[in-house]
């Protein structure tokens, strides 16, 4: 729940000062730091996964960067996004195999929706008017997005390597412009395309690979 709140909070923070398209692709960073931050941890990762991490993050980068690249403070703090957001899926990766699963998703949320609560208290303006001009996305993030989508990411974690789960995870960005491209009628250039094949094709190398042996996942 720590981690999550915090990856939450970065992020959210960072995208007051940084775009949309590079929050996404330094967010997505965490295909790369799972494994990075498992070598210290005793997670054995095999080189398919690298490669396959590797081609992800260059998918990500043709997906979301418009224009030239360089980093501002809101990238920084999506930065340290990424880098939570990486011990939260390692996090998940261990205890999914360790206690029951539903109630570590319940336990993960109560601690994101107090430490939310507090930090909103002291930092932002809440009225009934604001919540009552929000209530369908409010309740879609916190029912969809959140409840429903870690919920599943938990239970698929108690089979899943982590560096495997966050390859995975990161699909979310392909997923997110087909559905502008299908639902919104938003522009997919042809660099989009090839990122999101790249991407696929990166899930794919590190599946086909040989599993690691057994350690910290």
């Amino acid at each position: 729940g720590l981690f999550l709140f915090a990856g939450m909070t970065f992020q959210q923070v960072g995208l007051l000062y940084t775009t949309a398209g590079k929050a996404g692709f330094i967010t997505g960073m965490y295909v790369f730091f799972v494994p990075l931050i498992g070598i210290f941890i005793g997670q054995q990762t095999k080189l398919g996964t690298w490669i396959g991490a590797f081609i992800a993050v260059i998918g990500l980068y043709l997906l979301s960067i418009k224009s030239d690249f360089s980093l501002s403070k809101g990238d920084t703090l999506v930065l340290m996004c990424a880098i939570f957001f990486a011990g939260h899926v390692l996090v998940i990766g261990y205890l999914a195999k360790r206690v029951d699963v539903l109630m570590l998703s319940l336990i993960q949320y109560i601690t994101t929706g107090i430490l939310s609560l507090i930090v909103a208290l002291f930092t932002e303006t809440i009225t009934l008017h604001s919540i009552s001009l929000t209530i369908v996305p409010l309740l879609y993030a916190g029912v969809m997005s959140t409840a429903v989508a870690y919920t599943l990411q938990v239970v698929a974690q108690q089979h899943a390597h982590s560096s495997h789960a966050a390859i995975i995870l990161s699909l979310e960005g392909a997923f997110a412009v087909f559905g502008g491209w299908l639902l919104l009628d938003e522009q997919l250039p042809l660099k989009g395309l090839i990122g999101c094949a790249l991407m696929l094709a990166g899930m794919l190398i590190s599946q086909l690979t040989p599993k690691p042996t057994k350690s910290f996942q």
